[in-house]
């Protein structure tokens, strides 16, 4: 039996400048293994200090609106995107129509000319795609991401776009974060 590949680890962030960038894009430097165990591998690939939870609390999820988590929380979700339209104009009334949703009332949108949906939010986020490809979008670069592959977005302007002809599914959890 082959091992798997190590997991991409891909993590962004914001230049002097304050423009959005890649800044990471490659395996964990955080790999565990367990010698008695041919194949186990444990990779580390983020971590943030506190956000403590209590273990027996409710499900809220319900009570859930917009991006943002609760204040000093967590959300995960999964998202499906839809392959985006070629052409541009369709692309922009697209995310037009979106926005006017009003399903993430709370995303602070910058509209660009690398995407329409470029956006921030005041969190740290753990991009997983579960299924399907999906460009991760910077002001100044992006990269393609696969099933697989881990995104560590610091609160910096970007968006997601898939170019590919299939749904891409994607699990975010978000974390409160402070700037």
């Amino acid at each position: 039996m082959r091992e798997l590949p190590l997991t991409r680890r891909i993590v962004t962030a914001n230049d002097g400048e304050g423009q959005s960038y890649i800044a990471e894009d490659g395996p964990t430097s955080s790999v565990n293994v367990a010698d008695n165990i041919p194949g186990f591998r444990n990779n580390n690939i983020w971590r943030t200090l506190g956000c403590e939870a209590s273990i027996d609390a409710p499900d809220t999820i319900e009570e859930q609106v917009g991006v943002m988590p609760p204040r000093g929380g967590t959300v995960i979700r999964v998202v499906d995107i839809p392959p985006e339209p070629k052409d541009p104009a369709a692309l922009k009334s697209a995310y037009e129509a979106r926005k006017k949703s009003n399903l993430y009332p709370d995303m602070d949108l910058h509209p660009s000319d690398r995407h329409p949906a470029m956006h921030t939010t005041d969190t740290v986020d753990y991009a997983i795609v579960l299924h399907g490809e999906i460009t991760a979008v910077m002001e100044k670069d992006e990269t393609v991401m696969k099933a697989g592959d881990i995104l560590i977005q610091r609160g910096t302007n970007h968006a997601w776009a898939n170019r590919s002809d299939d749904f891409a599914r994607i699990a975010f959890v978000l974390v409160e974060s402070a700037r």
